[in-house]
């Protein structure tokens, strides 16, 4: 039984960590405060190849393994949550595709979004429709012209909250290409719409407590005409088959980047404990604060292996259970960890000079994305059940 990363998987981790301690965290509060969209450090994250992670490497990408992808969440977070989601919902989108799309889909668009050239993003959730992905309302119509031209689907609806979506090209929809099927899902499909298709319009960016530094955004879809060669896998009725398959990495994203919000915020109390004094000694000597690091550190670690356990679980193909696991304990320690680094600042933890009450802005995000943690529990629970997850 092995409980470290291996050597690759260290020196990648030491040079993630020297680029978020030199780029990013410098820069992370003024940033966010001032709403500056992260530029030089997109462009930095492209430099070090880290867009195309789920890429194949005959694509031009890393194609890391499970672990290594979750690392590379973990420390983005521990500088900038909101960076780290520019590159996940990229990295969910280029996973998405590399498993399921044509070749000839493949070969379009991989070698661009491994580079960065090209970034995406993916767009699932509905005004009406969250973790009830079968809820969804948006419809893509196949039409026949009969002049003999290229046959092509009309789709028409909404999305919501979502990540890259200025810079989305192309951006796979789920839609709904049999809104009659029973069950919905059988009608259910994925195509890549291109940025600059008439009717596909970013309508509005949404106003967030946290996870700032990536925009999330209301996208109108009226009437676009998307050629039937954009449909993910060339065949219909297989989009949420093909977005469930990408949600197992994308929970292991929300797993690491909640161990590095947690991270940061044992490292602020930590440091911050050694420095306040208070009755003529560092408020660390006192028994009150011990308790709440001691107790910070050893919710971490064990976040910390819960993810990478889970990652590992990935490489054998399905692990619904564990990244079920993995992102419920691990989102719900980020949002503790957040709160007892706060107490252990005082009153200036409520302050937005120190960092700590933007880790407790962006944690409670993790309970919510990519499935809410209520309803992951039941995900769990049924993995249980059928036998795909077996404990002790």
């Amino acid at each position: 039984m092995k409980f470290e990363l291996d050597e690759d998987q260290r020196e990648f981790k030491s040079l993630l960590r020297q680029f978020v301690d030199n780029e990013i965290v410098p820069v992370a509060r003024d940033w966010e405060q001032a709403g500056r969209y992260p530029t030089e450090i997109v462009a930095g994250m492209a430099d070090m190849g880290l867009f195309g992670i789920t890429v194949p490497e005959e694509y031009g990408g890393l194609d890391l393994d499970p672990v290594s992808f979750a690392l590379v969440f973990e420390e983005i977070a521990r500088g900038w949550m909101g960076i780290a989601g520019i590159l996940g919902s990229h990295s969910l989108a280029c996973r998405l595709l590399a498993m399921h799309g044509t070749d000839e889909q493949k070969a379009a668009y991989l070698p661009d979004l491994a580079t960065g050239k090209r970034r995406t993003g993916i767009g699932l959730t509905e005004p009406d429709a969250g973790t009830d992905l079968q809820g969804i309302r948006t419809t893509a119509r196949l039409v026949t012209p009969e002049d003999g031209g290229e046959p092509h689907y009309v789709v028409n609806g909404a999305k919501m909250w979502i990540t890259n979506a200025r810079f989305a090209d192309p951006l796979p929809v789920l839609v709904k290409t049999d809104p009659s099927a029973a069950p919905a899902h059988k009608g259910m499909s994925v195509l890549l719409i291109e940025a600059d298709t008439p009717g596909f319009t970013v309508t509005k960016d949404i106003p967030k407590l946290g996870y700032k530094g990536t925009e999330s955004c209301e996208i109108l879809l009226e009437d676009v005409r998307v050629p039937v060669t954009q449909l993910v896998g060339g065949v219909e009725g297989c989009g949420m088959q093909q977005v469930l398959s990408a949600l197992e990495w994308g929970r292991v994203n929300i797993a690491a980047r909640s161990v590095g919000i947690a991270q940061r915020a044992h490292d602020e109390a930590l440091a911050y404990a050694q420095q306040r004094h208070a009755f003529g000694k560092p408020i660390a000597d006192f028994q009150a604060i011990q308790l709440k690091l001691g107790e910070l550190g050893t919710q971490v670690q064990a976040a910390r292996l819960m993810a990478y356990w889970a990652a590992d679980a990935v490489r054998s193909g399905r692990a619904d259970g564990a990244t079920g696991m993995a992102k419920i304990f691990c989102s719900e320690v980020a949002l503790q960890a957040a709160i007892d680094a706060m107490k252990v600042h005082g009153g200036y933890g409520y302050s937005t000079e120190f960092e700590v009450e933007r880790l407790y802005r962006d944690a409670i995000l993790m309970s919510i994305g990519e499935g809410t943690n209520d309803i992951l529990r039941t995900v769990v629970a049924k993995s249980l059940v059928s036998g795909e997850t077996v404990i002790g």
